[in-house]
């Protein structure tokens, strides 16, 4: 377990009255960085990178409604809209009028990000985007989570298996096992396998299962065109929830690619199976973006 400071909480309420728990943490006035969290995960599984990066930015985190802190919606709240929404919130309400940001999200979260991509509070706010780990439509005719070919059949198995009302249940050796196969590289090790584990079991059923329901017919195509900011792009080769072939479909349709990395052997849960590469690209957009600088070791003691 990751110990981080004490954060500077604060509940930020959404168009539609949603509340987000939103955690700040590093000093006031640095370079901000914003992190949207994926589907049944939470901002724990941003920890790596708060850590790394607080020192020297200010960043922001907030639990996406349904997940984490933030309460499960009322019926009728999940949608690309009440993603675009949320995100739009978080900005206006932690960043000064005028103030920029370097916003990184994965899988759900870059898909929030393409949701919010015209939004007037986006466009004010956003200086550049990390997209890591993420596709903006046809998520459940191109993932190889079902050990078919392509085709009607596994598209069908597949939008069942994310789509299942079970309950997950306890974190068990067998259920890390699953976990770890359906969005993890084969090399991932046993402790951030379990910690992503504790962290999609903790999802409420409810919020998973809605949640489930957008992604199955998601289409944010139109988004990726709006995204004119500099927009880096990063995957697993092993990705199995979002393949590689939708991170190059967004590095040439995205209308400013800031680059695509593809990390060798990691699988969909790149944030916490390589914290250090994404902590890098979001520090390489800071830097290029917002005229951030690491601070040194001498500085960060005195």
């Amino acid at each position: 377990m990751i110990r981080l400071p004490a954060p500077r909480t604060r509940t930020v309420r959404s168009a539609d009255g949603a509340e987000l728990h939103t955690e700040v943490y590093g000093p006031e006035g640095a370079p901000a960085v914003v992190l949207a969290h994926g589907w049944t995960c939470s901002i724990a599984f941003w920890a790596e990178q708060i850590r790394a990066l607080a020192a020297d930015h200010r960043v922001i985190a907030y639990d996406q409604r349904g997940h984490g802190r933030s309460p499960v919606p009322a019926a009728g709240g999940y949608s690309t809209t009440a993603l675009a929404d949320d995100l739009e919130a978080v900005l206006a309400a932690t960043l000064g009028p005028g103030e920029r940001a370097v916003i990184a999200g994965h899988s759900m979260g870059g898909m929030t990000i393409m949701a919010a991509a015209g939004r007037p509070g986006f466009v004010q706010h956003a200086a550049a985007v990390l997209l890591c780990s993420t596709g903006p439509s046809r998520l459940t005719a191109e993932a190889t989570v079902v050990p078919l070919g392509p085709g009607g059949l596994r598209t069908r198995l597949t939008g069942a298996v994310l789509g299942s009302k079970a309950p997950l249940g306890p974190v068990t050796a067998l259920s890390k096992k699953v976990l770890k196969y359906a969005t993890m590289g084969p090399g991932s090790a046993p402790d951030r396998v379990d910690a992503c584990a504790r962290i999609v079991h903790a999802c409420p059923r409810p919020s998973r299962y809605g949640w489930s329901q957008v992604l199955a017919g998601l289409d944010l195509e139109a988004g990726v065109r709006d995204l004119r900011v500099p927009a880096a792009v990063l995957v697993g080769t092993a990705d199995r929830l979002t393949p590689p072939v939708h991170s190059r479909a967004l590095a040439e349709a995205l209308p400013h690619c800031a680059g695509l990395t593809e990390l060798a052997g990691m699988g969909h849960m790149t944030p916490v199976e390589a914290p250090e590469a994404v902590t890098a690209q979001i520090r390489e957009l800071t830097l290029t973006y917002l005229g951030a600088r690491p601070t040194t070791s001498k500085e960060a003691r005195a």
